[in-house]
């Protein structure tokens, strides 16, 4: 079956589902947490946050060294998804990512001079390791605002609100917990990917 993965990430981790399409319904495939950290390495969860105290040197090469890490361990995490669905009969179409509004180019200490920013630019980094991710990986990307997910998934869809919570909801049922709102908007998200694909 054509599936297509939708991806909502938090700091470290990401909820993955994978939704697949026969006709006009969908089916839950796959829905996984992935680690977007290595293990060991908890402070890479906020790596601003974790090098606020530092120099600027120190600073910018933990900063530096999270950022790598988590594009590595993300495209791993891709790689491994994708060969699931190979070994189980299925070709990943798509992959959607739920990504916030874009960060200005700041630099480390811009970002580490003020909080907020901190947080904007952790919240910014794990969506956009996915990204990367799926293009190495050679899959066709779906950046999905995640503040006009709805209105996207009502458009791309060609379904009203009420009906798209239907489909969610009975997506859920089939699949089983956990189906907290993480699993539902990544499979909102991957159905709009499926749509396009």
């Amino acid at each position: 079956m054509k599936l297509a993965l939708g991806v909502k990430a938090h700091s470290g981790w990401a909820a993955l589902v994978a939704v697949g399409r026969s006709g006009k319904e969908y089916q839950v495939i796959d829905r996984r947490r992935i680690e977007l950290i290595d293990e060991g390495e908890p402070w890479a969860r906020q790596p601003y946050h974790a090098t606020e105290h530092l120099n600027a040197d120190q600073a910018r090469a933990k900063v530096k060294r999270a950022v790598e890490m988590v594009h590595r361990v993300a495209e791993e995490q891709m790689r491994q998804a994708i060969a699931w669905a190979k070994e189980s009969k299925h070709e990943v179409a798509a992959c959607a990512v739920l990504v916030p509004e874009p960060m200005p180019a700041w630099t480390t200490e811009e970002i580490l001079a003020v909080h907020f920013r901190m947080h904007k630019a952790e919240g910014v980094l794990f969506p956009d390791a996915l990204c990367r991710a799926t293009e190495r990986c050679k899959i066709a990307l779906v950046k999905v605002a995640e503040k006009e997910l709805e209105a996207r998934a009502a458009q791309d869809l060609s379904m009203p609100l009420c009906d798209i919570a239907e489909k969610i909801a009975v997506l859920g049922k089939t699949a089983g917990p956990p189906w907290a709102k993480d699993q539902k908007t990544a499979a909102l998200a991957a159905m709009i990917a499926i749509q396009s694909s």
